[in-house]
């Protein structure tokens, strides 16, 4: 089967766009975020392809004021993987890897359009891949840019000026859980645990991402910290492959107090000490729930959802992958300090042995 896509030089196998490889899970995803800077308010939009299940969705969550509230639309993806439009949720790519526009229609009170411009170029995480036993359970690659927002969203009457916003978009594609689970387990397979920390940082001329996955002994099986400044090219920023986290735990919940991150340097170390102010729901754009990413919900559904950041169920599986909206405080050997705002993304299941889980 032909498809727009079939006219740019794209192709990655010998086959059409249409088909991407042979596993059931592959997928290919957008991500937004965008916040005031005080924090008081919040947006996050995701857009989810998945050819294999052919299945195409899109979500935004709006939070102020211990409230978001949440727009979701699936439909059926007809194998063109080039329409960047899921019921009222659209994605315009203005210049590739640099600045994209999301647009909501108005519908179920919810509406609005934000343009997303990169602050550098892209950073491109370590490749993902782990196994469930002898299968495959994650490959993915994923890109990542901090951003600055502009335009405007509107909730229940309200208008929101999204004016000196700063966010983080990202690009990922590859494999991982999408769709219905499956119901046949595998012998020798089983994932005993997950640990996931992601936090990208902006601050006024740099910004900072740190990310890891690891083991239930604490042993990160893919990490990284990034300290790039605004304007950088692909080759540009610090890497580091040993960045150190020290989470303090909230009492009773799998969520985070505060962080200290530790980035080695040649001249010293870099600190950030992240302290959260307000909690985004990851559920709210199809992380989990009724709306996961790729689950069919038929030709197309478009569906509003609200939840409460406040008062919620911290022990609820569906509550546990969330993005803390956080202060920052950068400290670099030689500069003055830098205050900042950014998301600390934590998932955390099962055990994990140095948070005491």
């Amino acid at each position: 089967m032909l498809t727009k896509g079939d006219d740019y030089p794209i192709h990655q196998t010998p086959e059409p766009i249409a088909y991407s490889g042979s596993d059931r899970n592959f997928y290919d995803r957008y991500f937004f975020n965008a916040y005031a800077p005080d924090g008081s308010a919040f947006a996050a939009i995701a857009f989810g392809v998945y050819p294999a299940l052919n299945v195409a969705d899109a979500h935004i969550a709006i939070v102020t004021d211990g409230k978001e509230r949440c727009l979701h639309a699936s439909r059926v993806l007809g194998m063109e993987r080039l329409d960047l439009k899921v019921g009222p949720i659209a994605i315009d790519i203005l210049e590739p890897l640099q600045k994209l526009k999301v647009t909501i229609q108005k519908t179920e009170g919810i509406a609005g359009e934000i343009t997303f411009e990169g602050r550098a170029f892209p950073i491109e995480e370590p490749r993902f891949v782990k196994r469930n036993g002898p299968r495959l359970f994650m490959d993915y690659t994923r890109l990542t840019q901090n951003v600055r927002a502009s335009g405007w969203l509107e909730v229940d009457g309200e208008r929101i000026e999204v004016a000196g916003w700063v966010g983080t978009r990202d690009r990922s594609w590859g494999i991982r859980p999408v769709g219905a689970p499956d119901t046949q387990p595998t012998p020798g397979g089983g994932i005993t645990g997950f640990f996931w920390q992601w936090t990208p940082l902006n601050f006024a001329d740099t910004s900072v991402y740190f990310h890891i996955n690891a083991d239930p002994d604490g042993k990160p099986w893919n990490t990284r910290a990034v300290i790039l400044p605004d304007g950088a090219g692909p080759e540009g920023g610090y890497h580091s492959d040993a960045p150190v986290m020290e989470t303090e735990i909230l009492p009773g919940t799998r969520h985070a107090k505060s962080g200290k991150l530790i980035i080695p340097l040649a001249q010293g170390e870099a600190t950030v000490k992240i302290e959260p102010v307000a909690t985004f729901l990851m559920r709210g754009i199809g992380y989990g729930g009724e709306w996961r990413h790729g689950a069919l919900k038929g030709e197309l559904a478009v569906a509003r959802e609200d939840l409460d950041t406040v008062n919620f169920d911290h022990a609820d599986p569906g509550n546990l992958h969330i993005q803390a909206i956080s202060r920052a405080t950068l400290s670099q050997p030689g500069r003055d300090d830098q205050v900042g705002v950014g998301v600390f993304e934590q998932l955390i299941l099962g055990p994990y042995r140095p948070l005491g889980f």
